[in-house]
């Protein structure tokens, strides 16, 4: 009898993370990479429920504010914390969304604090170095610097870069049209330099393999389909190295700095929001702390006032 039970019980949780999958698909419309990110979180949940012999529909505040309090326990980052406590919201609220429950008991869980951290930023010289440090002589060497391009002038995610399609270039009227998180599409600007790399970059890629299914993405890698973000964050880190940008640097780096050198140019907080694909004001709001602190440090630097005092101390 209790086996059955057992039995039913598992039936019924496989019934409901299926369910659920279908709800972040189709409802969400999340990527793969995202739901798979959603699921393995939900599991760390799950685990505990069960060495805690608690149903997953019976779940109150108390049992998750003791899970909340184990990831802090075994050393979980906050960050990584409140990921986890998020997809842990998500999944409650479907409950209540599909009627598995009336109450949803992770209204009132709280995410740990997580202090402000201002992501890295290149200076405009430096991307010119990094840029200038591809080898031409190389067979990928075109393609990674139409890549380094693009990723600059249009601010894009690594993930839109590698899924950038031709027929998604508007070149004639300086557009690209990407797909960024939830399948939701925008239209960039793109400078003409990036056009005129991904031109010279397109004269090499049609003389290469195209692997079938791949004809119409614009990076690909040398076998013949499109480059993955690994191969972008590997290219960026040894160009890095070669260009001797000591920086701790990634793909996004090129997306913060694109934002923060809109923002500097005078342009608009929302126009930089439609640019990146934020669905929030309060995501692009981060480069506004950037500028603030970049014009702290050139007070700092050429303030008569600052100029006079360090030349007071080097005096004494």
């Amino acid at each position: 009898m209790e086996l059955e039970e057992k039995t039913r019980d598992k039936e019924k949780k496989a019934l409901i993370i299926r369910k659920y999958q279908q709800y972040l698909k189709l409802e969400k419309a999340f990527s793969g990479n995202t739901i798979e990110a959603y699921l393995t979180d939900l599991d760390k949940l799950l685990r505990f429920l069960e060495e805690e012999h608690i149903d997953i529909l019976e779940v109150c505040l108390d049992d998750l504010r003791r899970f909340a309090a184990g990831l802090h326990d075994i050393g979980i980052h906050p960050r990584s914390q409140s990921r986890i406590i998020s997809g842990i919201k998500s999944f409650f609220h479907f409950l209540t969304l599909a009627d598995y429950r009336e109450d949803n008991p992770s209204e009132l869980l709280e995410s740990p604090k997580i202090g402000f951290k201002i992501p890295e930023v290149l200076t405009v010289e430096e991307i010119d170095t990094i840029i200038s440090a591809v080898d031409l002589g190389k067979k990928e060497g075109q393609r990674n610097r139409a890549i380094l391009e693009t990723l600059y002038s249009c601010g894009l995610r690594v993930s839109e870069l590698c899924n950038l399609k031709l027929s998604e270039l508007y070149f004639d009227e300086g557009f690209i049209k990407v797909e960024g998180k939830g399948s939701k599409q925008r239209l960039v600007p793109i400078s003409p330099r990036a056009i005129k790399e991904i031109k010279y970059w397109l004269i090499d890629r049609n003389q290469g393999k195209i692997k079938r299914g791949f004809e119409d993405y614009v990076f690909l890698a040398r076998w013949g389909n499109n480059i993955s973000r690994i191969m972008v964050f590997h290219m960026i880190k040894e160009l890095a190295e070669a260009a001797g940008i000591t920086k701790n640097i990634s793909p996004h780096t090129f997306r913060h700095s694109f934002a923060t050198h809109l923002l500097e140019g005078g342009a608009n907080l929302r126009a930089i929001q439609c640019m990146l694909g934020h669905e929030s004001i309060a995501t692009t709001e981060i480069y506004t702390h950037i500028d603030r602190n970049m014009l702290r440090s050139e007070i700092i630097e050429h303030h008569p006032r600052n100029i006079k005092f360090r030349k007071e101390r080097e005096f004494h």
